[in-house]
């Protein structure tokens, strides 16, 4: 039987892939990068990746530092953070994007920039809001140093699959067409919504004891 702890890194990583969604991002990815060629896309995913890999791994060592420095608790993160889950995985079940997470606007400025890896495909496209949130309540929830540091070298992992699926991005696409990634993206919305869910109830437990009995 797997213990627990394994079960409980595996189930993080599969919460920050389906908020990172990047089978939901190749629509937006594709669009972006109409007009660049093979090499400059697979150099953007890459570098896109690298970002989201960077900013996901200083929210699990930082993270929790800034909560204290702002006198935020744990608890009522888990909270605020859990609602703002909420509210993009109930934009996924709609198959579109959450403004929680970017916003129009922000599309609109990316097509007249020359640099779109960092801003806006890794933030707010990929790690938002978010997904910073949620990286940062699933790392107090690790043992530890080491269990920090293994949780972070799954994220790496993850990234890796995310700079995979951007750099597919156009036969995925072609291949899933867009119903097929509409049902992909609802089914990572119902991930994000139970565990969003889940969030917000350790969090009252802890705010409000009464909640237990």
């Amino acid at each position: 039987m797997t213990p627990p702890t394994k079960w409980n890194d595996i189930k993080d990583l599969v919460g920050v892939f389906a908020i990172l969604n990047p089978l939901g991002a190749i629509p937006l990815f594709l669009s972006l990068t109409i007009d660049k060629s093979a090499t400059e896309m697979r150099r953007i995913a890459m570098k896109t990746s690298i970002a989201v890999a960077v900013i996901l791994i200083l929210s699990v060592w930082v993270g929790e530092h800034l909560l204290a420095f702002f006198g935020i608790g744990v608890p009522a993160f888990r909270i605020a953070g859990g609602f703002l889950v909420l509210l993009i995985a109930v934009a996924m079940f709609h198959a579109k994007a959450s403004p929680a997470s970017h916003t129009h606007e922000e599309d609109a400025e990316a097509e007249s920039k020359e640099d779109i890896a960092v801003v806006p495909l890794a933030i707010p496209l990929l790690a938002g809001p978010g997904a910073i949130s949620l990286v940062i309540v699933d790392a107090n929830q690790t043992a530890g140093l080491v269990g920090k540091l293994v949780f972070s070298l799954g994220i790496v992992a993850v990234t890796v699959v995310v700079w995979g699926v951007l750099w597919l991005a156009e036969p995925i696409g072609d291949r899933l067409g867009t119903a097929g990634l509409n049902i992909v993206t609802r089914v990572m919305g119902l991930i994000l919504a139970a565990m969003a869910i889940q969030f917000m109830a350790a969090g009252l437990v802890v705010l409000l004891p009464g909640l237990a009995h």
